[in-house]
């Protein structure tokens, strides 16, 4: 490995790793009660009408409309009752001049009949029913293919399998459809000092906060993740967790011991496991310079920084687009605001920054604070409303300048 901590900018990063690897989306059919969250690979057509017959939209009687011409509350019109029909039924029978049928909600209509009276304005007794109101043809009927006609565009591919997008499937009658396959990612952590979740939390130790994190990103980004624990920052231990998630995944995620500390080693055993190794060592961004990139066997391996913003906000911007083109996603479209910078941002030329701010509303005027706690204090994301982008070639972003703000999502102001 000749590239240890010789920094680049993130956009090298990724034209080092597209040179040798591509992120191929993978296609699956799979069962309809499978589907839910995946993203459609197919256009899809309908190979019948919806509905596939002339239905009734309310509950009442199927009439030939010319038969209710003049029936009003006081000139009620008599119609001789001959059926009735049940959803689910088929009427045997027709309606002719004069005679009507009680209908449910979603029932076929009968031959003959173009209009449904509802219940309300009607009055049986016996075989008459009393018509109190008019209608006019095609009055209170869904007709076949009012929702959808045969050979009509339902749904696009790259649309995400909701549940209403599971209803139109269904009414169309597919039992099988094409989806993107979720990536797998190996999620793992590295430090002797981490622990996990529940475990005692002894004298030196902290939680691992990682791991869980950016499992969760991983999901959002479509992705299925597979939290493989915690590896010490030990060659042998490091190794063992690594090529298991070589062997079971698609993709592999390291936060920690990517650094130039004595005890990270994460790199080197990175770069032993399989050619080409490693790509990448060190990124002209902050948070987030020890980060890597390597390519194992043709599968992708980021190592992002053990600090939870620096790991978090790298994923974000270095892995997340990867996962979300596998899962079929579209790329995420960040909402931006503009702001006022509450306090002046000090930046190392030659390096991008991304600086997590808090808005607030001062007057008629939205306000950025910076939250400049340091790569290590996850309450600097859990705090903040989006992020400022700092260029490479500006070293102090002024109190009162206004600037960019990189929304993370359903924000609204104080």
């Amino acid at each position: 490995m000749s590239s240890f901590l010789r920094v680049v900018r993130i956009e090298e990063a990724r034209a080092a790793l597209e040179k040798r690897w591509r992120s191929r989306p993978r296609v699956v059919e799979v069962p309809l009660g499978e589907a839910a969250g995946r993203v459609l690979a197919e256009d899809v057509f309908s190979r019948i009408d919806v509905p596939p017959f002339d239905r009734a939209a309310f509950d009442g009687y199927a009439v030939r409309a010319a038969d209710t011409f003049g029936a009003g509350e006081e000139s009620p019109i008599e119609l001789t009752r001959v059926g009735s029909v049940r959803a689910g039924e088929w009427p045997k029978f027709k309606i002719s001049r004069g005679q009507c049928a009680e209908i449910d909600t979603g029932a076929p209509v009968p031959r003959g009949a173009n209009a449904v009276v509802m219940l309300e304005y009607s009055m049986a007794r016996a075989k008459v029913v009393r018509v109190f109101r008019a209608v006019a043809p095609g009055e209170n009927i869904a007709e076949r293919g009012s929702e959808v006609k045969r050979g009509t565009k339902v749904l696009k591919a790259g649309k995400m399998v909701t549940p209403q997008t599971l209803g139109t499937l269904a009414a169309i009658g597919r039992k099988h459809i094409k989806v993107y396959s979720p990536p797998k990612v190996a999620v793992v952590s590295s430090g002797i000092e981490l622990v996990g979740a529940g475990s005692p939390l002894k004298r030196g130790k902290i939680y691992d906060v990682n791991g869980p994190a950016i499992c969760r990103a991983v999901e959002l980004c479509g992705g299925e993740a597979s939290y493989l624990g915690i590896a010490r920052d030990e060659p042998r231990s490091l190794a063992i967790i690594l090529k298991r998630g070589l062997a079971t995944c698609d993709v592999v995620v390291l936060s920690g011991g990517s650094s130039a500390g004595v005890g990270d080693v994460a790199p080197s055993v990175v770069d032993e496991l399989g050619n080409p190794g490693v790509l990448v060592h060190g990124l002209a961004l902050r948070p987030g310079k020890p980060t890597f990139v390597a390519l194992v066997r043709d599968k992708p391996v980021f190592g992002l920084p053990g600090y939870p913003v620096s790991a978090l906000m790298v994923f974000d911007q270095l892995v997340a687009p990867y996962l979300r083109h596998l899962s079929g996603l579209p790329p995420a479209e960040r909402e931006r605001v503009r702001a006022r910078l509450a306090s002046k941002i000090l930046s190392a030329r030659g390096r991008r920054e991304f600086v997590p701010v808090k808005l607030v509303r001062r007057g008629r005027e939205v306000h950025a604070e910076p939250l400049l706690k340091g790569s290590g204090a996850i309450t600097a994301l859990s705090l903040a409303d989006g992020y400022v982008d700092v260029p490479l070639e500006r070293e102090i972003v002024g109190e009162g300048e206004v600037v960019e703000v990189n929304l993370f999502g359903g924000v609204e102001v104080a």
